[in-house]
Order: structure tokens, then sequence, then C-alpha cells
């Protein structure tokens, strides 16, 4: 098969064996049956690979969805999620525990630092710092520290931490490094790169791209020991280490928690991931047209997207990313009280929340997804009152640039 993104994607499925589907089949079967009560009891034990009981668990058609994830991260499996909340749910709930110690970002998605909240209530002390220096998160290491868990690109200030740094660390000190690796996607960045355990991708985002499948999914890389990982479930330590983590993953993110993709959904993602490559190159190139239009209006107070030579991690994103953007910008207005008026002039970017639709999409980040937080906490994680988060569609640069200047005129 070729190295070439695009042309892996489009051949990563079918034809169909049996009737020549170029698509893989939907599965819709919750039961699966066999006709020796011996095989169920395998599959069951765990002793049968790639074979399935019940649909809570995964279908053929996840799994199909689960394989092609797994080769664009270059990982060893992939368990897929109904959402990426619920992946990045998985990952926190079955491998901490009431005790444990995980250091962060300042500057995550304002649902996963929700979720922290969460943890902190169930007993995991939760540390957050300036991921952008590897010595702060040196500094925050304790005795009881599992996981350091970052984002390759925070959404919505773009700040990009040192993946680099942090991994050797992890490394160094036999942590679990995890990597939300949705802004960015594996066409722009394998987080195994750097060393991370385990990869998140919420397949809602990057991977679907038409706004109309929820799916989240956990990549093990293969880089973490899981053989002196405190909390893996002592039925689950027999056979090959390196399939440990996963498998407690499925069993308690899955069987007993329930974040179940549905055949459905996984086939709408396993399309949608086809033209990835083509929608993230028209997206990045027309977002760096519309982001530096942006930083010369008067208007604007500032315009954070890596691909701007001002943005602070200018030269990470050029290395790590191979010169390429992303969906996700953001902007500041000079006038906070000109953020819904300007908003509602705008035609043709969408007031809906969501990152890598086929349309730009537009949001005022303070009084939505960073509401909760209250306005002290927003200043702590250095989001503005007068911010804007866009997810640049596949609109032509010149319509968009022309739509923000009327509106901010």
């Amino acid at each position: 098969m070729s190295d070439d993104l695009s042309t892996r994607l489009v051949h990563a499925t079918g034809p169909e064996p049996q009737f020549g589907g170029v698509h893989a089949p939907i599965h819709p079967s919750v039961q699966y049956a066999y006709g020796d009560v011996q095989d169920l009891i395998a599959v069951f034990q765990g002793k049968a690979k790639g074979a399935f009981n019940y649909a809570r668990q995964g279908t053929p058609t996840t799994a199909a969805l689960e394989g092609l994830v797994t080769e664009l991260e270059g990982g060893i499996g992939t368990v897929s999620f109904a959402t990426g909340m619920a992946a990045l749910s998985a990952i926190f709930l079955t491998l901490l525990k009431a005790g444990d110690h995980l250091i962060t970002s300042s500057r995550v998605f304002g649902n996963t630092n929700s979720f922290f909240g969460t943890l902190q209530d169930l007993g995991v002390a939760v540390t957050k710092v300036d991921a952008g220096n590897v010595a702060a998160v040196e500094a925050a290491l304790r005795p009881e520290t599992r996981m350091v868990f970052v984002e390759t690109i925070a959404n919505p200030s773009t700040r990009i931490p040192d993946l680099a740094g942090i991994g050797a660390l992890c490394q160094a000190r036999g942590l679990l490094y995890v990597v939300d690796n949705t802004v960015t996607s594996p066409a722009l960045l394998q987080p195994k790169r750097f060393g991370a355990g385990l990869v998140m991708n919420s397949l809602t985002k990057t991977l679907s791209g038409h706004g109309e499948a929820l799916g989240g999914a956990v990549t093990d890389t293969g880089c973490f020991d899981w053989s002196g990982y405190p909390n893996i479930f002592s039925g689950y330590r027999s056979g090959d280490p390196r399939g440990w983590g996963l498998q407690q993953i499925r069993k308690k993110g899955l069987r007993d928690m329930g974040g179940t993709l549905s055949s459905e959904a996984a086939h709408r993602i396993l399309v949608g991931a086809e033209t990835l490559p083509l929608r993230l190159a028209r997206s990045s190139d027309t977002a760096l047209a519309l982001a530096r239009h942006l930083e010369k209006h008067p208007a604007i107070a500032a315009v954070h997207y890596p691909m701007l030579e001002s943005h602070p991690e200018h030269a990470r994103a050029r290395d790590w990313f191979g010169g390429c953007g992303s969906w996700m910008m953001a902007f500041e207005l000079r006038d906070p009280e000109q953020l819904v008026p300007v908003i509602n002039r705008l035609r043709l970017p969408l007031k809906a929340t969501g990152l890598a639709d086929t349309r730009t999409l537009i949001i005022p980040v303070a009084p939505t997804i960073f509401w909760e937080m209250g306005r002290a906490g927003r200043e702590a994680m250095g989001i503005a009152e007068g911010l804007v988060r866009l997810s640049v569609g596949l609109e032509s640069a010149s319509d968009l640039i022309a739509d923000f200047d009327q509106a901010l005129g």
C-alpha cells in the first residue's frame, strides 16, 4: 500500500467480500451467536481474538474503524467510543484511582476541564500547569503521579505544549503520557513520535468531518510498559502486557460504563475519513489567509493561529505539523461589547459549536463553552471576554474575508 495518506484512506476498507460493496457494511446486530458454546466461552474469556459477543463492546463495523485509527496513529490497537468525552472519561476512570495524581495543562478544553473537577471529587488529585514549559510539569511531579495529559493544540487558545519535552520526561519517570490529538488529527501529527502511550481522538471532528456523527477513540501506541502500571486489574494481568491497558479500557469503559459507538455512526465516520487530507489542506490554507487578514484589521486585538509568525509556538507548529495548520483559530475583538453584533452580522459562518465541519463555525467563547468556570477562571486560562473561536470550513478564503470585512466594518 502507498505511503500517501489519501491513497491509504480511500482504500482502507472494501471491497466487501460477499457482495463487492466498496464500503464496509453496517453490522447492526447486538448479539453474536456461535455453533459451539465453547467458542462463546473463549470470547468471554478473551481467548478468541477478533470475535464478538455483545455489541456494547464492539461490532465488526466499529472494529473496522478501530483498525483504521490504529493505522493512522501508528498504534497497536484502538477502542472506539460514542463520543470524544466518553473516550477521555474511560481513560481517566478506568486507569486512575482515588489517591492518584494527574498533571495536565492549564489550557484544556472546557468540557475536559469540567471533568477534572469530577475526578477531584472522586479523590484523584489534579494539578494544572503551563504545559508549554516542561520544567513546570517536572516541578509538579509527586510520588503518586500516574499520568500526564495534554492536548496537541489547546482549544481555543491554540497554544502548543512542549510535547517533546513532556514525552521525554514521562519516559524517564515511567509515567503514562496521554495526548488528545483531536485538533491536529493523525493527518498532522502522530503523538507516538513524542512517546505518548495513549492517544485520544474525537472522531466527531477531524475524521468524520461533516458534522453528522459523534465518536471518539483511544489508541495504544505501544510506547508504554503496562507491566509496571499499578492500576491494572489483576484479572487482566495475563498474556502480552502490551494489551493490558486497552483491555481494561474496553472492559471497564465499554462493557461496564457503556459508552459504546454505534455501527451506524462508525460507518459514517469511516466514509468521512476518506476525505480527511483534502479537507485539512483546504481548511488550513483558508484559515491562514483569514488569520493574516484579521491580524491587520483595526477592530481585532489579537489573532491566535499557530501558522502565524506572531504565534508564540510558531516554530513548534512548523516543525511538528509539517508546515500545515489546522481547522481551528481564534481572535479577540478590541471591544468585547461588539461580540454579539459582529457575529450576528456574519453571513457565512454558522453560529454553532464544533470543529472541523465542512462549513465554517463560529462561537463566542466566554459566554458559551467556558461560561461555567466564571470570569476569574477564564482569566486564569487566558480566555478574553471578547474571544471568538472559528472552525474554518471549505468556503473560499475570499468569500470569508469579504464577509468578515463587512461584519467588522
